[in-house]
């Protein structure tokens, strides 16, 4: 913290100091400057990036395909493959395709996938609501958090408790 001092001034001791003279904030009425090593400020922003892309979580989505009339075991067998996306942390697409006349029974379709959301409780959460895009009716199911899988349990625990 120097304070205020003209721009040559600053230039000046920059140089003395092998510097550079780095505008941090160009407000008209106030300009502020920084004295430092341009370079290595940038190279040390630079690995801060990376390091950040490196931590991140990339998530897919898997998609889970059903029809109004899918019948118990294959509905179980769609159920556990979500399940299995579940576990590895991916979000699932579960899409309805409506043919023909059965655009007439949307009613059936958003029971079925509220009976999917059901057999995918403990794992995952309902991302975005059944909803109809076309012929096609579609719902996204999220991974729960840990916070979420141990209340999930807690409540599951109380429940058996008071049966």
């Amino acid at each position: 913290m120097i304070g205020i001092i003209p721009i040559e001034r600053a230039l000046q001791v920059a140089r003395e100091k092998n510097l550079d003279l780095v505008l941090v904030s160009d407000n008209p009425n106030n300009p502020v400057a920084r004295i430092m090593d341009y370079s290595k400020y940038q190279f040390e922003q630079s690995k801060r990036e990376r390091e950040a892309r490196k931590n991140q979580k990339k998530t897919n989505v898997k998609e889970v395909q059903l029809k109004l009339t899918t019948e118990e075991h294959d509905f179980n067998v769609k159920a556990r493959n979500a399940h299995r996306f579940l576990n590895n942390d991916d979000r699932v697409k579960v899409v309805i395709r409506f043919r023909g006349r059965e655009m007439s029974y949307q009613n059936q379709g958003y029971q079925v996938m509220e009976d999917f959301a059901k057999a995918c409780e403990g794992l995952g959460k309902i991302d975005r609501k059944p909803l109809m895009e076309g012929r096609h009716m579609v719902m996204y199911l999220a991974p729960l958090t840990d916070k979420e899988k141990k209340e999930f349990e807690a409540r599951l625990e109380q429940a058996n408790e008071e049966e």
